[in-house]
């Protein structure tokens, strides 16, 4: 924070109570706070628009992912489901529509298993087997008649359930199959099975039917979790399925997995029902996921940009508004300082008038007096101890002279000397008052110097009060200076309206504490000696007459005072 506000050199003029009151502290805690509030007012809601935009974004691309998956893996159950129906049916039909006795009858199996494999795809052969498990005849490539199935798990199966349909299973043909066995009670109570073995071609078909991508894998498994069909990525038929099976849902149903070799995919399956069949399909993740991550990224960066922005927006603009507040506040603050300083120099002014009116007349009757003693004394060549007694009467006029430069002071502190503005030479004044002050510069071995700017503009204003002013300021640079100290007076044009003076020593100097107080009434640093009324006067004269004054000094290193006057008073000067 600067030391005040009107000190054109840095110098100090009121400013040093301002300092005091703002605090810098409270502008930084005060600029934080806004900076934080403005973040927090616009970050939260951004971050949790992002956010909710992500999750949207991220459930309508599931959806988007999940509902054509369901809609295929329905569409191909549908198809197996009417697939297995219609060969189960096939079956079943032949079974009740022909009697055991017709079956029995090899030539009668042929014939209806040659149109069965002309109307229906799939079928491999045909037998018919007794209710003591072994078969009765056979019609197929294979030499299976007699064969015993009393000890084989599906045969009981089908004598509990009434029909079968088998997993995928290679038996002695070698080749994967599976089976549909149908039982028929006869009107006797009689049982026998009819027996079709189908070929699982048709299952790869229907699979590829699916039309899957090159990334995606489609394959059936058994509640076991066997292969039933070849699966692109998980091996061939009747290998145990890498991963755990899924639990029993006879919708399609989509959920995120990972397999074993670490790949992120969805799985969408379905079991079909009445078997032990469950449909499979799979997706990878990172392929359908990477519109979703490039999202992520943009927005991500769009949000630290936007954080970016934000944050320096609001910095700026905090310390717009708090540089500005702590302007408003200093200049309101000294305001307030000159209204109070101006307030006690006139209340000190009136009373310090009255107390010179009041003894500006007894100075005078003493003087007159004085003076009548002198004449009679005059008149009086014989007169005892004349000599003592006119010594002693030039004593008392000294003094009333002096008490009356004292009381010329008071009066001119307070504003009772008129202002008689006139057109004037600045280094003239300050030559004719540097004069006052040659014998005293040279007596105690002090240079003097002045510095006064060529062609310096005439300025008006009055004479004998800058004089004065001039004459204060340099009697406090001798006092401040010690023998062989230096003085400097210095005179420019400031600009087109104003002239600055300034009058350096490299005396004493002064503390903050002295600064702080030096422009009030009665304040002196000499102690039995000063007045106090010195610089009050001077900055009263100054103020009066338009300009300006500062101080800028350093204990041990000197003082500095600048005046900068202007070249036309202000209106209530010439008053």
């Amino acid at each position: 924070m600067t030391q005040e506000i009107k000190a054109p050199q840095g110098g100090r003029a009121l400013a040093g109570e301002v300092d005091a009151v703002v605090s810098p502290t409270r502008y930084g805690v005060l600029r934080r706070r806004i900076v934080l509030l403005m973040v927090v007012v616009s970050v939260v809601p951004l971050l949790a628009m992002t956010m909710i935009n992500l999750q949207q974004y991220h459930a309508t691309l599931d959806r988007e992912v999940q509902a054509p998956l369901r809609a295929m893996l329905n569409k191909t159950k549908n198809s197996f489901e009417l697939f297995l129906a219609e060969r189960t049916s096939t079956v079943s039909f032949i079974a009740a529509a022909y009697s055991f006795q017709d079956l029995a009858n090899d030539r009668n199996l042929n014939r209806i298993f040659q149109v069965m494999k002309d109307k229906f795809e799939g079928f491999v052969d045909l037998g018919l087997i007794g209710s003591g498990g072994v078969q009765v005849t056979y019609a197929g490539p294979y030499s299976l008649k007699g064969r015993d199935y009393t000890d084989q798990p599906w045969f009981n199966e089908v004598q509990f359930k009434g029909r079968y349909i088998s997993d995928i299973f290679l038996g002695f043909r070698k080749f994967p199959h599976f089976i549909v066995a149908v039982q028929h009670l006869a009107d006797d109570g009689t049982s026998w099975v009819l027996r079709a073995t189908i070929d699982t071609g048709q299952f790869d078909r229907l699979i590829a039917s699916m039309g899957l991508e090159p990334e995606a894998d489609a394959f059936l498994v058994n509640r076991s979790g066997v292969l039933q069909t070849v699966s692109k990525f998980y091996g061939k038929v009747l290998d145990p399925l890498p991963f755990d099976m899924p639990p029993q849902s006879l919708e399609p149903t989509v959920r995120t997995m990972t397999d074993p070799s670490g790949r992120s995919l969805f799985l969408a399956y379905v079991y079909i029902p009445d078997t032990d069949y469950v449909l499979m399909v799979v997706k990878p993740r990172s392929d359908i996921m990477r519109t979703w991550h490039s999202l992520r990224t943009d927005m991500a960066v769009v949000f630290v940009i936007g954080v970016i922005l934000i944050l320096a927006v609001a910095y700026r603009i905090t310390a717009s508004l708090v540089e500005r507040l702590r302007e408003s506040d200093e200049r309101r603050e000294l305001a307030f300082r000159q209204v109070e300083h101006s307030q006690k120099l006139s209340s000190i002014g009136r009373l310090a008038a009255g107390v010179a009116h009041e003894v500006n007349n007894p100075l005078a009757i003493i003087n007159e007096k004085a003076g009548l003693m002198q004449d009679i004394l005059a008149m009086r060549k014989d007169y005892p101890d004349r000599e003592r007694f006119l010594g002693l009467i030039d004593a008392i006029i000294k003094a009333v002279g002096r008490c009356r430069t004292i009381t010329h002071r008071m009066l001119g502190f307070a504003r009772q000397m008129d202002v008689a503005i006139e057109t004037l030479d600045v280094n003239e004044i300050i030559r004719e008052t540097a004069s006052f002050l040659e014998r005293e510069a040279s007596y105690r071995n002090v240079v003097l110097g002045l510095h006064l700017g060529e062609n310096l503009p005439h300025i008006a204003s009055d004479r004998g009060q800058l004089q004065q002013v001039f004459l204060n300021i340099l009697n406090n640079a001798f006092a401040a200076v010690n023998e062989g100290g230096a003085i400097s007076v210095t005179t420019w044009e400031k600009d087109i309206e104003t002239v600055g003076v300034s009058i350096k020593d490299d005396g004493c100097g002064m503390s903050e504490e002295t600064q702080r107080h030096i422009f009030e009434p009665f304040f002196t640093t000499k102690k039995g000696s000063g007045t106090g009324l010195g610089l009050s006067i001077t900055y009263g004269i100054v103020k009066r007459l338009g300009g300006d004054i500062s101080v800028l000094s350093k204990v041990g290193q000197g003082t500095t005072f600048t005046l900068f006057l202007p070249k036309t008073p202000p209106e209530g000067a010439r008053i």
